[in-house]
């Protein structure tokens, strides 16, 4: 089974169809919506969209690592990262297919 990668352009074109504003205008949305999520990650702030999942941003402490070619023990620097958590009925729709 090989895996198909959904880009900006699929997302795009499917609200054109859906919507039947023009491509220009579903890529504005599209852009739009994306830069709200980013911006309220940024700005620490949790992204709930009711029915698909939760985006938050959470920090990850510095930990001793090891680089898998030579085995040397490195120190990976504490960060930040950005966490997805599905929704009950994304992950009951997901394994319906399975």
């Amino acid at each position: 089974m090989t895996q198909k990668t959904v880009t900006r352009a699929e997302i795009t074109e499917a609200l054109h169809q859906k919507v039947g504003l023009s491509h220009g205008h579903c890529r504005e949305m599209l852009d739009s919506v994306l830069a709200e999520i980013t911006k309220a990650l940024i700005n620490e702030e949790e992204v709930k969209l009711s029915g698909f999942a939760t985006f938050a941003t959470r920090q990850k402490k510095q930990r001793t690592g090891r680089n898998p070619k030579t085995g040397e023990e490195a120190v990976i620097p504490s960060r930040r990262v950005v966490t997805f958590r599905p929704s009950m009925n994304l992950k009951r729709k997901v394994t319906a297919r399975a």
